[in-house]
């Protein structure tokens, strides 16, 4: 049960770990000064919405995401969720085949080389159908884990000359909580209700859904903590971990860089698993040649500019992310109020 439990939990932290969250873009985006309780209600609220997910999952034994949309949300309002997720899914997933190439070119490799690696490993890690992507998340999330905490408290505890964040200033930044938690919706509804089926016992959802909140919640305070020391830098670096990393040897920031690539290889794999998982009922195929046929729609799309189409899909992303953070909190109590 203990070795399972983990095995969700890389997989819910390989989905949430993105190149924005290990860049800390999206911690200082969402946070910043006077935020530790919020970041604290984050991680609380994390991890209920993991754990009604996967139950919701593992009692129906999923294999896609609509029959928890329609648990959660009924027919109707399933069928406009399950565009925006298929959308959703693939635009982020076309963003990081780009952000995997663009990244692989600061070491010299063209561009569609870049996306050419990252695209075939995306789809060889299939071949060992759901077995490969929970492998790879074993492995890579902990070693990412580990380097991100080792970087960031040998940084933070060695400088306290850090602007103080109240701990009782709730008030101005709880809705950050919010807001940071529904960001990361779509993709776990997608990517845990995928493994419904594969869960074998409550307990892996108690390990799961706990260990990633108290887990995600500990780094994001230590990376906000630590990005506020450096917070009159910010504007000279577009990632925000490099401020940090000025002030370590050259060769971590090989390191780390290497580091942002596999945040940007497991987001792009959880998403096509999101994908496939959806689509692999009406199709006998396997998930390799899934995984093949949405490499190859995508790559084309890697030339474009998306800033017009982020600038239109987020705000909506936005709204319904919040609508369905609402009902996976009160599914709980509705569903105790149903039964009494």
């Amino acid at each position: 049960m203990l070795k399972s439990g983990l095995k969700w939990m890389f997989l819910i932290m390989g989905t949430t770990i993105g190149a924005g969250y290990a860049s800390g873009r999206e911690i200082w985006q969402f946070f910043g000064p006077d935020s530790v309780l919020a970041i604290l209600l984050f991680a609380l609220l994390f991890s209920i919405c993991c754990f009604v997910i996967m139950t919701i999952s593992y009692e129906y034994g999923t294999v896609h995401y609509i029959p928890v949309l329609q648990t959660l949300l009924g027919r109707k309002l399933t069928s406009v969720y399950d565009i925006m997720i298929v959308l959703y899914l693939f635009t982020t997933t076309v963003i990081m085949l780009a952000g995997g190439g663009a990244a692989l070119e600061m070491i010299k490799i063209p561009y569609w080389a870049g996306i050419g690696i990252i695209s075939g490993l995306v789809i060889c890690l299939f071949l060992w159908d759901i077995k490969g992507l929970l492998s790879m998340n074993t492995f890579i999330i902990p070693v990412l884990i580990i380097l991100l905490i080792g970087v960031l408290g040998v940084f933070f505890f060695s400088d306290q000359n850090s602007t103080s964040s109240s701990l009782w200033r709730l008030h101005e930044k709880w809705p950050a909580a919010l807001t940071f938690t529904a960001f990361n919706i779509l993709a776990l509804v997608a990517v845990l209700s995928g493994v419904g089926s594969e869960i074998k016992h409550k307990g892996e959802i108690w390990i799961a859904s706990v260990g990633s909140g108290v887990i995600l919640g500990a780094i994001s305070l230590l990376y906000n903590q630590s990005l506020l020391q450096v917070s009159n830098d910010m504007m000279l670096y577009e990632i925000p971990l490099f401020a940090i990393l000025k002030h370590y040897p050259y060769y971590m920031v090989v390191v780390m860089s290497a580091l942002l690539w596999s945040a940007i290889y497991t987001t792009a794999a959880s998403g096509v698993f999101g994908l496939i998982s959806r689509v692999r009922e009406y199709f006998n195929w396997p998930l390799w040649l899934l995984a093949l046929v949405f490499v190859l729609a995508m790559v084309p799309l890697t030339k474009f500019g998306f800033a017009t189409l982020i600038a239109v899909l987020y705000p909506i992303y936005g709204v319904l992310n919040l609508y369905i953070l609402a009902a996976i909190l009160i599914y709980p109590i509705a569903k105790r109020y149903r039964l009494s």
